[in-house]
C-alpha cells in the first residue's frame, strides 16, 4: 500500500509540474533519451527563452552537423548557440556534465527539459549538483506510440514504474552513502626521487611506469 501510494504521488506530482514560461533562464538544458525533448528545447531557444541550448548525453559517435541537420532549419540557424555534451550516460552524469558547463559559462539559471516521467529524478540530481543554480522544470509530454501501448515490457506503465524505482533510488542514495561510505583513497607511495609509484590497486599509469 505504501508503494502504491508513493507511485500515485509520483505520477500526479510529475504530471502536474507547474511550467513557468515567464521567468527567463541563462540556458536551456535538454536531456537526451525521450521523444520531443530536443524539439522542445530548440523551440525554447528560438523563442528567446535562453542564451544557449545545452544538449546533455549525446552519443559520442553522433556528429554535430548531422544532429543539427536532423533537427531542421531552426537548429542550423541557431547553431552558434547550441552546445553538445557527450560525457554523460545516465541522469547523474547529466547533472555533473551540465554543472561543469554551467560553471564554465558563469550561468546562474537553467530551464531543464526532459520527459514528464523523468522530471522528478532529474530535479533531484540537478539540485544536488548545482545547489546555487535556479532550475526551472520544463516537462515534455509525448504521446506513447509503442505498439504494445500501456502494457508489456516496453509499455508506458513499465516505463513509469521503472522511473519511479529509479527516483526512489536517487532520493535515498545519500542515506546509503552515509551508511556505507566508500573506502578512503590510498596515498601515493613515492620513491627516493620523489616520483609517485603506481597504486597497488592498479591504475591507468601502471603500464607506463613499468615501461620506464
Amino acid at each position: 500500500m505504501v508503494w502504491v501510494a508513493g507511485l500515485a504521488v509520483f505520477i500526479v506530482s510529475s504530471v502536474f509540474v507547474r511550467v513557468d514560461m515567464q521567468t527567463p533562464a541563462d540556458a536551456v538544458v535538454v536531456l537526451t533519451g525521450g521523444r520531443l525533448r530536443l524539439e522542445s528545447g530548440l523551440a525554447l531557444l528560438t523563442e528567446g527563452k535562453a542564451k544557449k541550448l545545452f544538449i546533455s548525453g549525446v552519443n559520442p559517435r553522433v556528429e554535430r552537423d548531422v544532429l543539427l541537420r536532423s533537427l531542421g532549419a531552426p537548429a542550423e540557424r541557431e547553431a552558434c548557440c547550441i552546445v553538445l555534451g557527450k560525457e554523460a550516460d545516465n541522469t547523474q552524469g547529466n547533472a555533473r556534465e551540465t554543472a561543469a558547463w554551467i560553471h564554465d559559462e558563469g550561468y546562474r539559471s537553467l530551464r531543464l527539459v526532459t520527459s514528464w516521467y523523468h522530471i522528478r529524478r532529474s530535479l533531484v540530481e540537478f539540485g544536488r549538483a548545482m545547489p546555487r543554480v535556479t532550475i526551472i522544470a520544463h516537462p515534455v509530454f509525448a504521446h506513447h506510440v509503442d505498439p504494445e501501448g500501456w502494457l508489456g515490457p516496453h509499455g508506458a506503465i513499465s516505463i513509469v514504474v521503472g522511473e519511479y524505482h529509479k527516483y526512489l533510488a536517487a532520493w535515498l542514495r545519500p542515506v546509503f552513502d552515509l551508511a556505507f561510505p566508500p573506502p578512503p583513497a590510498l596515498p601515493p607511495v613515492r620513491t627516493t626521487a620523489g616520483q609517485p609509484l603506481p597504486s597497488p590497486l592498479g591504475g591507468g599509469d601502471a603500464g607506463a611506469t613499468e615501461a620506464t
